[in-house]
């Protein structure tokens, strides 16, 4: 079913979106969502509809609608404009009323006709939009918080002039005590213009200064959005160079970006290197160095070298467009706690007019004047509107999702809150997650030139194993090569410096009559200290617990060197490996031979890294109460050597892609709450199946796409980032409804009792919007707990 969004016009509260989504979901096969605070309606609708169906539903309810349309930058104004004149002129003549009315020492004589000159511009011009909006609910059988605002600040004013004008407060010398509380006693010398005009600036500021929050809550997306580059510098294929629109870009097209200048759009370095400052994107403030091979992002900012770019995303599939839409999407939704404030919003008006004229019947039947009966029927108007309420959690939304963009974190909608609090399980896969899934030289043993004569061969090959090797070494240090001969599946030879050097496994080196390897020379390039954990047969699903693990290794060690299509875990073999490496503590790698002159002379091994803040991560994740758990399809001595590494301690290995779904399952059925973190298309329905699935960004689209949330940087530490966020914006959400809903509970009795005056009421409801949107903008300094710098160069 086709999905729009619309851009609504005219709502004051949050009854008037309940009013909105109502009529909308009133139609055949109609989904709609309104949210307040962004002023947008996302509408799934049958294909018997169309928009202009749904526009025409908006307008018959009393509002405007419209498809969103970005305007251009020429017809850009100041939104705020408007109400910040209209506050400012009302404040002005306001603030003589309220001085006069609360300082009887300053009433002059004929005070009160000047108070009167000074309020009515206030009452009927700064309180129209109120008026407006009030009569235009009435036309529709509707009342929202303009209807409570325009009936008790005219009915204030109103009473005023009848006291002017037909009872007694009009005559000269007249004296008005100001009181926190309403008078029993008050009667036909009693006006309440303070209250009219007063009561209609504290509004008009609380809705200016709500305005200007949302705003700033959404000033992430915006600037989100503006990050791209306008134009970009494309090379023709015969080498000349012109600027062209963004927006005329294809994929393939090639692009020169120079120092200080914008990524048109996400691609692949053809030429050059340079340190690219991704932290508008990312969150992570160290510029990342790329070079020929690298992708690289549209928006992000080249700070030194000169690239030359082939285009591979342009348009909405770039990654900046797919994080604003992403963004958009979660701030426009609505969490279930929303929902109950909605529901109560929606109810809220009718049921608050009721107890006005309920207060007002009760006093004038205990023998309260007619004065004191209406004022304490004014204060509950007053107080009770439910700003708060319809702020509450949009703001927060607004404001947390801004901030994880910010950040790299985000949240696909507001329902993924709710899964985060629950989570007490997370399952991490391997490869791309917690390793880089890029292999590289771990370590060397025997003759020192053995990793230089088997950089020169392997270079010829397009094996994972042999790009590493091959990369281990520098292009000006590998001598050259001939008589290359690739033999599939166990290994590669050829002649280097007069000598033919065999590289593979060390079982087809020694069916090829070379002696195996005996040097016990330590190793040239040791790894980082590895780890001693897993025992000498690992069941499929076992604990990997360093410090009681105390078995060896077997000695044997897998030893690959097939051809390019061949995966690596499944087509390992295992041979004979030679003492040397037997005693070493176990690790991820996989050994290769390197031999010449008869003999094998050195041992290369070879692995997938782990990530360099992979350790760190796993600990913040343990911090949060959560239990981690490795999933892989590896084989399990490489797990646990993984897992022992970073500290995790329960590891499920050798499972096969379609069994991620199956763990998840069995998992879920134990009574756990999984958290999913994985880059790969063989993660997707994992995922799509645990209770909140969390995507790396630098993984597949079809893994972004089941993700809840999405990582933008290649870093795991964001993991633990996004959870606390999380949490943190969802801890806001219950903190603004509960205050709001306090407020209200508190408030409108004291008002009915008539312990408040409507003057302090009016300043009491918009301090309680004020609040929660000031709570709600806390989270604008949420801090990361990672370490600065980690990020890698994919990602």
């Amino acid at each position: 079913m086709p999905t729009t969004e619309l851009t609504i016009g005219g709502m004051t509260c949050a009854a008037c979106a309940a009013r909105i989504e109502k009529k909308l979901n009133r139609l055949d096969g109609v989904s709609a969502s309104v949210n307040y605070a962004t002023e947008k309606a996302r509408v799934v609708f049958p294909p018997t509809l169309v928009v202009a169906d749904l526009i025409a539903t908006v307008e018959q309810t009393g509002y405007t609608a419209a498809v969103p349309a970005a305007p251009a930058p020429s017809q850009e104004t100041d939104p705020l404009a408007e109400a910040r004149q209209r506050l400012l002129v009302s404040a002005a003549l306001a603030v003589p009323v309220i001085l006069l009315a609360m300082a009887p020492a300053w009433q002059f004589e004929s005070w009160q006709w000047a108070s009167l000159t000074l309020a009515a511009p206030v009452v009927v011009w700064g309180a129209w939009p109120f008026h407006r909006a009030a009569l235009r609910n009435l036309r529709h059988g509707a009342a929202t918080m303009d209807t409570l605002v325009s009936v008790g600040t005219a009915a204030a004013f109103l009473w005023s002039l009848y006291a002017l004008f037909l009872g007694d407060a009009g005559r000269p010398g007249m004296r008005h005590p100001f009181e926190l509380t309403v008078s029993h006693s008050a009667g036909a010398d009693a006006i309440y213009l303070e209250v009219a005009a007063g009561v209609t600036v504290f509004i008009l500021a609380g809705r200016y200064f709500e305005a200007r929050a949302k705003r700033r809550a959404g000033a992430a997306l915006r600037a989100l959005l503006s990050l791209g580059a306008k134009d970009a510098a494309v090379l023709a294929a015969d080498g000349t160079e012109h600027r062209a629109p963004v927006d005329r870009l294809a994929v393939g097209d090639t692009i020169l970006v120079r120092p200080g200048e914008k990524v048109a759009a996400d691609g692949v370095v053809l030429d050059g290197t340079s340190a690219v400052d991704v932290s508008m994107l990312t969150g992570e403030p160290m510029p990342v160095d790329l070079g020929p091979g690298d992708p690289v992002v549209g928006g992000c900012v080249n700070t030194s070298g000169r690239l030359v770019v082939r285009v591979s995303r342009t348009g909405a599939d770039t990654q900046l467009a797919q994080m604003a839409r992403l963004v958009e999407e979660a701030q426009s939704g609505k969490a279930d706690v929303q929902r109950l404030a909605d529901r109560v919003a929606g109810v809220f008006v009718p049921i608050v007019i009721a107890l006005a004229v309920g207060t007002l019947g009760f006093w004038l039947g205990t023998g309260g004047s007619a004065a004191s009966a209406f004022t304490a029927a004014v204060a509950v108007l007053i107080i009770a509107c439910p700003c708060a309420l319809g702020l509450a959690t949009p703001t927060a939304l607004l404001v947390g999702t801004g901030r994880g963009a910010q950040l790299g974190i985000l949240i696909r909608g507001p329902e993924v809150l709710e899964s985060t609090r629950r989570v007490d399980t997370v399952l991490l896969d391997k490869t791309g997650t917690v390793t880089t899934g890029r292999m590289s030289v771990l370590s060397v043993h025997g003759d020192p030139s053995s990793l230089r004569l088997a950089a020169a061969v392997e270079h010829a090959s397009e094996h994972p194993i042999a790009r590493a090797v091959a990369a281990a070494v520098p292009a000006s240090a590998r001598p050259a090569v001939a008589s290359f001969s690739s033999h599939a599946g166990h290994g590669v030879s050829g002649i280097v410096e007069d000598r033919t050097v065999w590289v593979g496994r060390p079982s087809f080196l020694a069916a090829q009559g070379l002696t195996p390897f005996s040097d016990a020379t330590p190793p040239t390039a040791p790894p980082t200290a590895p780890p001693t954990t897993p025992p000498t047969t690992p069941p499929t699903r076992t604990a990997a617990t360093p410090s009681t693990a105390t078995a060896a290794v077997p000695a044997t060690a897998t030893a690959v060197m097939a051809s390019p299509a061949t995966d690596t875990a499944t087509d390992a073999a295992t041979d004979t490996a030679p003492s040397r490496v037997a005693d070493r503590a176990p690790s991820a790698g996989t050994v290769v031979g390197v031999g010449w002159d008869g003999a094998v002379r050195g041992l290369i091994e070879v692995g997938d890294t782990v990530k360099p803040s992979s350790a760190a991560a796993v600990r913040r994740i343990r911090d949060l109460g959560l239990r981690p758990v490795l999933l892989t399809g590896d084989a399990a001595p490489v797990a646990h050597a993984v897992a022992a590494e970073v500290g995790i301690d329960e590891v499920i290995a050798e499972v096969l892609p379609a069994g991620k779904l199956d763990v998840v399952r069995r998992l879920q059925a134990e009574g756990r709450v999984v958290a999913m973190v994985g880059d790969g298309v063989n993660d997707a329905a994992a995922l799509a199946q645990a209770d909140l699935g969390l995507s790396m960004g630098t993984g597949t689209d079809a893994a972004i796409e089941a993700g809840d949330l999405t990582l933008v940087r290649g870093d795991l530490t964001a993991v633990p980032d996004a959870i606390r966020l999380a949490r943190r914006t969802l801890a806001t959400i219950k903190g603004n409804l509960f205050w709001a809903f306090a407020y209200n509970i508190a408030a409108v009795p004291l008002a009915a009792a008539g312990l408040l005056n409507p003057m302090i009421a009016g300043g009491a409801m918009a301090l309680s919007s004020a609040f929660v949107v000031a709570n709600s903008l806390r989270l604008r300094r949420f801090t990361p707990t990672r370490p600065a710098g980690t990020l890698s160069p994919a990602g």
